[in-house]
């Protein structure tokens, strides 16, 4: 079953300054890194309870070729992705975000 995603405006903002980023370090490269959020973004959408359950209420998928985390809450059969994170930048930056939702 596919299930309905909402992507934070925070989060979106976030995922087109890291393509522009990887855009500008190389040429095809920021394409290839949405090309790849977008895979583990459908992934979530078929599977969104594979990950597991943080204690704040939300669960992780890392990309595979970037140093990215998808950080989504699945409530009411709903998708909500919170943050696409760095890995090594900011720890939780995004954990206020729980709350707009």
């Amino acid at each position: 079953m596919m299930h309905s995603v909402t992507i934070l405006s925070e989060a979106e903002a976030e995922l087109w300054q890291a393509i522009d980023y990887y855009e500008q370090k190389a040429p095809g490269l920021g394409l290839d890194f949405g090309d790849e959020v977008e895979r583990v973004v459908q992934a979530i959408r078929q599977f969104p309870e594979r990950w597991p359950l943080r204690d704040d209420g939300t669960r992780r998928q890392i990309t595979d070729r970037f140093p990215f985390v998808v950080v989504y809450t699945f409530l009411n059969n709903h998708i909500w992705v919170l943050a696409f994170a760095h890995c090594k930048r900011r720890p939780g930056y995004w954990a206020d975000r729980i709350y707009t939702i």
